[in-house]
Formats: C-alpha cells, sequence, structure tokens
C-alpha cells in the first residue's frame, strides 16, 4: 500500500528534525490552490545544514518515488532560502531571518496545520 501525500510530507518533516532543523512546521494547502497540497517548512542555521537536508530529500524522495522538479535560485549559495519541489509536497528551507521576513504561515493562514 502506498503512502499518501500527507503522510510522506509528515516524514519529511520528521526527517528534518532528525536533521537538527527548528521550527518544522507541515501545512495543508491543498484546499488552497491547484499547484501543491503540502509545504514544509524548516529553519535552518547554516547553508552547511541546509546542503545536508537537501541530501537526505533527495535520498528520501528516491526511496518512495517522488520526483524532484527543477527550481531556480536567487543566489549560488542558496543559504537564506532553499525551496525543494516535489510535485504534491513543497520543502522551504529557510534562514531565520528569511524564515521571519516572508512568514509563510501567516501569507498561508488559511491552510491547515498539520505539525
Amino acid at each position: 500500500m502506498s503512502k499518501t501525500y500527507e503522510e510522506r510530507a509528515m516524514e519529511i518533516a520528521a526527517l528534518m528534525e532528525d536533521s537538527k532543523g527548528q521550527n518544522v512546521t507541515v501545512l495543508d494547502i491543498s484546499q488552497l490552490n491547484s499547484w501543491t497540497d503540502f509545504f514544509v517548512i524548516v529553519t535552518v542555521s547554516s547553508g552547511v545544514q541546509a546542503q545536508g537536508m537537501i541530501k537526505e530529500i533527495k535520498d528520501y524522495s528516491k526511496e518512495n518515488d517522488l520526483e524532484i522538479h527543477l527550481t531556480h535560485q536567487k543566489s549560488e549559495q542558496g543559504e537564506d532560502w532553499n525551496l525543494i519541489d516535489l510535485g504534491a509536497i513543497v520543502v522551504h528551507l529557510m534562514s531565520e531571518e528569511a524564515r521571519n521576513f516572508y512568514e509563510l504561515e501567516k501569507l498561508w493562514h488559511s491552510g491547515k496545520v498539520l505539525k
């Protein structure tokens, strides 16, 4: 039996916590748009930590038949905000400053907080 996208989003959130991600949040935004169902939002302390988490997400996606869609980053380092688009799940790895500035939880306040 295959996992639902909600189960996968929660597993990714747990993986991010295991990687020492802070303030991990899962939002169900499936009723608010047509392009994705879940956001996993994570505060990271450094670009090195974010790169390690990206590797974890890539490994998880291979094991769980999720395709990573290419996205464009503003900077080469990607230290403020890394976005990993898995289709039905979008993972946001953000510095504390970027997270406070963009306030995705407020922007998507109509979404259901699952974690």
